[in-house]
């Protein structure tokens, strides 16, 4: 049986079986309702959690702040009252509905790495962005909310101040695994969250409960060792944070830890044992891209701005702009060893962004050596 067929047929049983539950307890059960609903539009998961977090959530923030753990990530650091409060936020807000679209992936999100003249891109980042078909998705269970039910709502994707991993976790939709993502029983680490607050009182559901037991393999996977401990992250070693985040010239210790990785890193939650559970996404708009199923390295280092932003429309790669993206290139052509790279590097080293000439220059110092040995 064709998996995805089996998995659409699953989905529409548990669909008609929420519907069924619904009819029978009445319009006035409103979370049958707002949870049907979510599930016809096409959400993979809902939770309901009070909007509060606990206090421990707010002193991990302002420990991993005070730590300078997220490094150029300013973001995190001006808004700590209203990450770790979410009525603070909106003071309004009774209830947070989470909800979760997966993107699990078909393919092996580590199989590029070793072919080091090609480009290893984070599963997220394979096709369209995100934020749009989230974003959209929410607004129409707001809007249904808001008609059904003549409440308040307000909606959040993640460029809004919510810590939604631990609203996750208290909605039960999963826990902060070790590797400090959300992960679920049923969709594995493979999924994207948003936030509907609302004024209205909702019986919350039961918080998940850690599942990690000892179990260490997303801590021994990470290629640059940015775990300081279990459960806790130094962003600024993360290569998702380096090749995303940071704006600078990447520090030249890490650079050979990064392979081939010129968008995110998906090291830690690859590994993770719960992912065997997660069945490959039915969204179309996070398929992979066959464009973006391993590029060479040598067309991406070619890409001019114009060029940059008609490759990834539509794409979250594009937020990061041109120059950030090819000096990430250019850090996977140094880590190549392949002499036949050198002239894409050498080609950039006149480069108008001082950033990217400055990348160009050192994957010409590793790549210099090699060309000769082999000339």
């Amino acid at each position: 049986m064709d998996p995805a067929a089996g998995r659409t047929r699953l989905q529409g049983a548990r669909l008609n079986a929420l519907v069924t539950r619904t009819a029978e307890a009445g319009s006035g059960d409103a979370r049958e309702q707002i949870r049907a609903r979510a599930l016809q539009i096409g959400f993979d998961a809902i939770g309901f959690a009070p909007a509060a977090l606990h206090q421990d959530a707010r002193q991990r923030l302002l420990a991993f702040v005070e730590a300078g753990f997220h490094g150029d990530m300013d973001w995190l650091a001006a808004r700590t009252d209203e990450r770790s409060h979410p009525q603070a936020l909106w003071s309004d807000a009774r209830t947070v509905i989470v909800l979760a679209l997966s993107y699990a992936p078909s393919h092996d999100p580590l199989g590029n790495l070793p072919h080091r003249d090609r480009a290893t891109i984070s599963a997220y980042a394979g096709n369209r962005d995100y934020h749009d078909l989230m974003k959209g998705k929410l607004k129409h269970l707001a809007q249904f909310m808001v008609s059904r039910l003549g409440c308040k709502v307000k909606v959040f994707v993640d460029t809004a101040p919510v810590m939604e991993k631990p609203v996750g976790q208290q909605s039960g939709l999963g826990w902060q695994g070790k590797h400090t993502n959300l992960v679920s029983r049923e969709l594995g680490s493979w999924f994207f969250l948003g936030e509907v607050f609302t004024d209205l009182e909702l019986p919350p559901d039961e918080p998940e409960t850690d599942h990690c037991g000892s179990c260490t393999r997303c801590q021994r996977a990470c290629p640059t060792s940015a775990f300081t401990g279990p459960y806790q992250l130094n962003a600024t070693r993360c290569i998702s944070y380096l090749t995303i985040e940071h704006k600078g010239p990447i520090p030249r210790e890490l650079r050979h830890l990064m392979g081939n990785r010129i968008y995110g890193c998906d090291d830690c939650l690859a590994v993770c044992p719960w992912n065997k559970f997660a069945q490959p996404t039915t969204h179309q708009a996070f398929i992979r891209r066959d464009d973006l199923a391993g590029p060479r390295l040598a067309d991406l280092a070619r890409l001019d701005d114009p060029a940059f932003r008609s490759k990834f429309s539509g794409s979250p790669i594009k937020r990061i702009g041109r120059d950030r993206f090819v000096r990430n290139v250019l850090i996977a052509i140094g880590n190549s060893a392949d002499p036949t790279l050198l002239a894409a590097a050498q080609a950039l080293c006149a480069d108008p962004n001082l950033v990217v000439a400055e990348a160009a220059s050192w994957a010409c110092e590793q790549l210099a050596p090699l060309a000769h040995s082999s000339a």
